[in-house]
């Protein structure tokens, strides 16, 4: 399993939890470091945005992503799926400005942008583009597979 994104590592110690080995990877760990002595997850720092994609082409059954959006990845996050393998995926949608952050639109969702990510890709298991009330906030959220 990979999470993007990781954060504080919620999603991989969850993932670990349920057996999966995973790699957790972020632009800065400090957040993680409550749980870094984990089993069962490999914590990598990585600057996705600048470093490049580290990782290989169908290495991963599964891929989690959450709050974090920069689109030049959506190509890489379809090809580390092996055959079978799910992304999940949620972050901020347009509309969001109106509740908090993020308000730049570079890091919002287009109408519909989730669902064009998996067209012709993935067959989508379950998509949502929806306003949540607590807390306040709009999204779009995907589960997908890859064929």
């Amino acid at each position: 399993m990979l999470d993007l994104a990781c954060g504080s590592g919620r999603h991989a110690v969850y993932l670990a939890g349920q057996g999966y080995q995973v790699d957790a990877v972020d632009l800065d760990l400090n957040l993680s470091q409550p749980v870094r002595d984990t089993a069962g997850v490999r914590w990598l720092q990585q600057d996705l945005e600048q470093g490049g994609w580290p990782f290989e082409s169908a290495a991963y059954q599964g891929l989690v992503v959450v709050n974090y959006l920069h689109r030049p990845l959506f190509p890489h996050l379809i090809d580390a799926l092996a055959s079978g393998g799910v992304l999940i995926y949620e972050t901020f949608a347009l509309g969001q400005e109106r509740f908090g952050r993020p308000k730049n639109p570079a890091y919002l969702l287009l109408p519909g942008e989730l669902l064009e990510l998996a067209r012709g890709r993935l067959r989508v298991l379950a998509y949502e583009d929806l306003t949540e009330s607590e807390p306040a906030r709009r999204l779009q959220r995907l589960c997908a597979i890859k064929p």
